[in-house]
């Protein structure tokens, strides 16, 4: 399958691209870096998230789904944490796309259940979760891992957590994977954090 991945050269979004190409995909890698490199099988486009969803559109080529793991890591929580998802997400609708992916935080759309210290972070994620839930239009899945760390994936997850937990940046990326081809996860929030089921066959039984 041709994939789109905004946020192409972050921590996920590097990890995702590595293992959707060991899987067989080609991916179209959306980044506002003019200078980077993803590899075989990956071609790289100029994409800014914070232009119009009319723009974006044409961006996204002849991908067949669309995957959102852009972050400003605080710096830009407007206009690329919430806004920039939710542009996202109405490109692929005007480009005849229905699957979409997006990669949020966990608990984004249980505020009561937030940190105070994540909180601006939070809101912008539930922006972005509750806008996609409600819209309905398309085949989404919502991914909301717990905290991110730059170590080795483990390949063994637990998702549908009611817990705070981590999860080894590679382990989210095998999630976001998984999940692609898995219509038991369409229209649903996954929640994740590491465990001990493999994550292929934690995503056949969720």
């Amino acid at each position: 399958m041709k994939v789109f991945v905004a946020g192409a050269s972050g921590r996920v979004g590097q990890a995702l691209i590595r293992q959707l190409v060991a899987a067989g995909h080609e991916v179209i890698a959306g980044t506002r870096h003019d200078d980077d490199d993803f590899g075989p099988h990956t071609t790289r486009v100029a994409f800014d998230l914070h232009a119009e969803a009319k723009e974006m559109a044409p961006m996204l080529g002849d991908a067949q789904a669309v995957y959102f793991v852009a972050g400003s890591r605080g710096k830009d929580l407007l206009q690329i944490d919430a806004y920039g998802a939710v542009k996202v997400a109405q490109a692929a609708k005007l480009h005849g796309i229905n699957r979409f992916i997006l990669l949020s935080s966990l608990f984004a759309t249980e505020p009561e259940k937030w940190s105070k210290d994540l909180y601006a972070y939070n809101i912008a994620k539930f922006f972005a979760d509750t806008w996609l839930i409600n819209d309905d239009s398309l085949d989404y899945t919502i991914v909301q891992p717990g905290n991110l760390r730059d170590e080795p994936g483990t390949g063994l997850v637990q998702l549908n957590v009611t817990t705070g937990g981590a999860n080894p940046i590679p382990d989210v990326a095998g999630v976001l994977v998984a999940v692609l081809d898995a219509p038991n996860t369409y229209k649903h929030v996954v929640t994740m954090h590491s465990g001990e089921t493999s994550i292929v066959d934690a995503v056949k039984a969720f």
